[in-house]
């Protein structure tokens, strides 16, 4: 057997063994957190690829250029950044617990840092409204709908397009929306008379198939959503520098905290594991309007 032969075959290995890891990690997550678990780690895959690297002989400084590119040469943001270096960490967590790999070329690589505000922060009180009231006012039936599912709702985009007319409901006395979040996890959302008027518009006595859709009648995706919000914002005169669905979630968020309710209602009403994530939305935060210390003051005033 040739030398070039022996080598041809144990690329072979190694590509079947890199497919193995990466399977083995992607079967841990189930529905879009799994695709988009897999893009991100596919944008490592192709950038050792692209640099003839092996993904399972790598070292700690491979890893930091890795970080690097993305943070230089894509320029990507401070939080994407560091979504994607976690998919990388984890990766490599999976490899080891197989036993694929004896340690983890991840484990010591800086994590950027992460800003304490979004850089996005939605949409303020009065452009929500003039968003609202053009959205109620469309001749689209569905234009309401959506606006109503992600500032009112909360939802992700991937959410209010994945819904379906099976998934409304009662509960309780209140009408109610069944919806599949991150990692498939199911959750009843109660729906606010403004929020239940909007879908039933958008339903228009069907009996089944999704709430949102597009022109031509079918399931609206992402980028029908976002080219429906674009022009609904232009029409209610709102000027920002780039409109796209998430911003509606993030307006979700910030409202709520502006109208009073407690941070940790805001985090159950968002669906965020951990309340920083909430926090990091609040662009009120530091408004001296809402500090503790007027609140202590008033509840003590009897005494003082």
């Amino acid at each position: 057997m040739t030398t070039s032969s022996v080598s041809d075959q144990l690329a072979v290995v190694d590509e079947r063994l890199l497919h193995a890891a990466v399977a083995a990690y992607l079967g841990r997550y189930r529905g879009e957190t799994r695709v988009h678990t897999g893009s991100d780690l596919k944008v490592f895959l192709t950038w050792c690829a692209d640099r003839n690297l092996d993904p399972l002989s790598l070292g700690r400084a491979e890893v930091e250029r890795y970080v690097r590119w993305l943070q230089e040469v894509r320029r990507y943001q401070p939080s994407t950044v560091s979504r994607r270096l976690s998919v990388v960490v984890g990766f490599y967590r999976v490899c080891v617990i197989d036993q694929i790999l004896t340690h983890s070329p991840a484990d010591y690589v800086r994590r950027p840092p992460m800003p304490t505000d979004s850089p996005t922060l939605g949409l303020g009180h009065l452009q929500f409204e003039a968003l609202l009231t053009t959205a109620r006012s469309s001749a689209n039936r569905n234009d309401f709908a959506l606006i109503a599912m992600l500032g009112l709702l909360g939802l992700r985009i991937f959410e209010a397009c994945g819904a379906n007319i099976a998934d409304l409901g009662e509960e309780h006395g209140h009408r109610v929306l069944k919806v599949r979040g991150k990692g498939d996890k199911t959750v009843l959302i109660p729906l606010p008379p403004a929020a239940a008027r909007a879908i039933e518009r958008a339903v228009d006595g069907r009996q089944q198939g999704p709430i949102l859709r597009n022109l031509r009648g079918r399931r609206m995706d992402r980028h029908a959503a976002t080219r429906r919000l674009q022009q609904l914002s232009a029409t209610a005169g709102i000027r920002m520098p780039r409109m796209h669905p998430h911003m509606l979630r993030h307006t979700f968020v910030t409202t709520m905290l502006d109208a009073g309710v407690s941070l940790r209602d805001v985090q159950i009403a968002a669906r965020h594991a951990d309340p920083k994530t909430t926090m990091r939305y609040d662009r009120a935060r530091k408004n001296l309007d809402r500090h503790p210390n007027y609140i202590l003051a008033a509840y003590m005033a009897s005494g003082t």
